[in-house]
């Protein structure tokens, strides 16, 4: 079961199941938000109550996806995956010792990423930073969680990163990957029970990006979540010690793809994230 927001058949924000290549529309009065679907004992039988009472069937094509985000917060993992690593320790000679030590760590690294106003879903824009010259996208598979910390949907997150400020000091990452515009989220919620049985699976889930530069692939890069190094579920539980989510949460598991040192992105460059059994997350580039 595929989840999304969209502005509506009344011009504001809904929530629906899509189906194949249109969107059914719930009923405002069952339900406002995906949280309310996501935080519910069982999404799966709640979805299906809903469709009784469904309003509208519009078009897929002729809908405005809005980022699959109501009040949660978006944190993400880092040095998940070898590749990340060794990209993070390319970046600063002094910081490459405390990646390594991370990578090898019962715990893992997690930090906050973006309140849901900072969030923008597939065919909106992302920002890289005026401040900056070397800005790179983290394809990652997300996420959904509830307030009681189960996995329940998966997405396709968009990790931004300026890798220049944060390779000058470690301790500069929260302005490195926090600012307007610096997430991605999209292009829906697939429910965590419909997506697999269990996580054995997750060696059967691809994630490829694309970036293209004035009409021309310059990017190309794939890998599988056969490579993440950390449980799911480890990374879930490290994030609930001790802080509660009572409106839920996403959290981004990590990149295993990294452009090459020489690479940036440049504003109107289009970042498109896919990822097997989710779909396409498309972001177009600005600065400034």
């Amino acid at each position: 079961m595929r989840l999304a927001k969209f502005i509506g058949t009344h011009g504001t924000p809904a929530v629906g199941l899509v189906r194949e290549n249109e969107v059914v529309q719930f009923s405002s009065q069952d339900v406002t938000s995906l949280f309310e679907i996501l935080d519910a004992d069982d999404p799966v039988q709640k979805v299906e109550s809903l469709l009784d009472n469904a309003q509208d069937t519009v078009a897929l094509d002729q809908v405005v996806l809005l980022p699959p985000i109501d009040q949660q917060e978006v944190w993400a993992a880092g040095v998940t995956y070898k590749r990340s690593q060794t990209a993070r320790m390319e970046e600063s000679e002094a910081a490459a010792d405390c990646y390594d030590r991370v990578y090898m760590s019962d715990r893992p690294e997690l930090f906050f990423k973006a309140t849901p106003g900072r969030v923008t879903g597939t065919g909106q824009t992302l920002r890289i930073r005026k401040d900056s010259k070397w800005n790179v996208p983290e394809p990652e598979f997300a996420l959904a969680l509830n307030s009681r910390g189960q996995i329940v949907g998966v997405t396709i997150g968009n990790d931004m990163s300026s890798r220049d400020i944060e390779g000058e000091n470690p301790l500069y990452l929260p302005q490195a990957k926090v600012y307007d515009q610096c997430c991605g989220l999209g292009p829906w919620v697939v429910l965590a029970s419909e997506y697999w049985k269990d996580h054995s699976e997750l060696s059967q889930v691809k994630v490829q990006l694309s970036i293209v530069r004035a009409g021309n692939e310059v990017f190309q890069g794939d890998t599988s979540l056969d490579q993440l190094a950390r449980s799911l579920e480890g990374l879930v539980e490290y994030l609930f010690r001790d802080q509660h989510f009572p409106r839920g949460a996403f959290l981004l598991t990590g990149t295993g793809i990294v452009p090459d040192n020489d690479f940036t992105l440049q504003p109107q460059d289009i970042v498109s994230i896919q990822i097997s059994g989710i779909g396409t997350l498309t972001s177009e580039i600005v600065q400034g």
